[in-house]
């Protein structure tokens, strides 16, 4: 895949990622009625939106790294009943686009594969 193309699939799975984070925790599935203080695991994810859009190479390699911390509560979570669990699979889905994604554009963009003319 080309670096653009692996820039735009992280950009698409880390939006996605912190609609899914905000939604879960404060409207779909809270934690406690009317919202809990978890909604606040979207704020890292937004430290990264202008990086990931603008298809930097830096921000590619910390995301890919922040990703795996999402994968990980996704699985922690997908046992649980009710719309959790089904939440924590698409977190899970999401999060491993993110990782494969990230890291895949920050190995793409490398100097040394860079193509010389």
């Amino acid at each position: 895949m080309s670096p653009q193309r692996l820039a735009r699939v992280s950009s698409v799975s880390l939006l996605a990622l912190i609609a899914l984070c905000v939604l879960w925790e404060g409207w779909l599935a809270p934690l406690r009625p009317g919202g809990s203080w978890l909604i606040l695991k979207a704020l890292p994810l937004l430290a990264a939106v202008f990086g990931i859009l603008r298809g930097r190479r830096y921000t590619s390699q910390w995301m890919s790294m922040l990703a795996l911390l999402y994968v990980t509560e996704g699985v922690l979570r997908v046992g649980d009943p009710g719309a959790t669990g089904v939440l924590a699979a698409f977190e899970i889905v999401l999060a491993a686009t993110l990782f494969v994604s990230t890291t895949l554009h920050a190995r793409n963009t490398a100097p040394s594969r860079l193509k010389r003319d």
